[in-house]
């Protein structure tokens, strides 16, 4: 795979492509994959409701959207990949937290879940050749490459992995 030139992105993404340091799309999916199902699976049942402040998502809708997101992100690099020419739609976050019901489910559920879309979200990168990943598409209205996609699903991840240990788990 090619070295990721984040500098030739634009745009609202570029604040989660920045927090990769890698420059490989598959590397980088290995090196955050070592951190990431820790950190999860510290996080217990009782943290994972809590909320900072009222109109906040708990610690379980962020999970959730972040699940929710690396499907839909997902199926744009798959399309994009494939050749799809079509704009491909965007989606409003806060509508899907409310609608998702992630409150009523178990946070180990919801970690296996994550962990189950991640690595779908892996293998479906690792099958990309670099043509597949240098072609472009139209997505929520921008132009992107589908390599950039999986770095933005790597930052996003990261991006809320933060907020959690800032603002969430550091509560007690």
């Amino acid at each position: 795979m090619a070295n990721f030139s984040p500098t030739n992105q634009k745009g609202y993404f570029q604040r989660y492509i920045n927090l990769v340091d890698e420059n490989d799309l598959l590397s980088a999916f290995a090196i955050q994959q070592e951190s990431l199902e820790h950190f999860l699976n510290g996080i217990s049942e009782i943290d994972s409701q809590y909320r900072y402040a009222a109109d906040k998502w708990s610690v379980k809708e962020i999970l959730q959207h972040i699940s929710d997101c690396e499907r839909i992100f997902g199926y744009r690099a798959l399309c994009i990949a494939r050749g799809e020419k079509q704009p491909l739609p965007g989606f409003d976050e806060n509508d899907y937290a409310e609608l998702s019901k992630a409150d009523h489910q178990t946070w180990s559920m919801l970690v296996e879940e994550f962990m189950t879309v991640r690595r779908s979200t892996w293998l479906l990168f690792k099958s990309l050749d670099q043509s597949m990943l240098n072609r472009e598409g139209t997505a929520n209205g921008q132009v992107m490459k589908a390599e950039t996609i999986g770095f933005i699903l790597l930052g996003h991840y990261y991006h809320h992995e933060k907020i959690l240990k800032d603002r969430y788990l550091n509560h007690k």
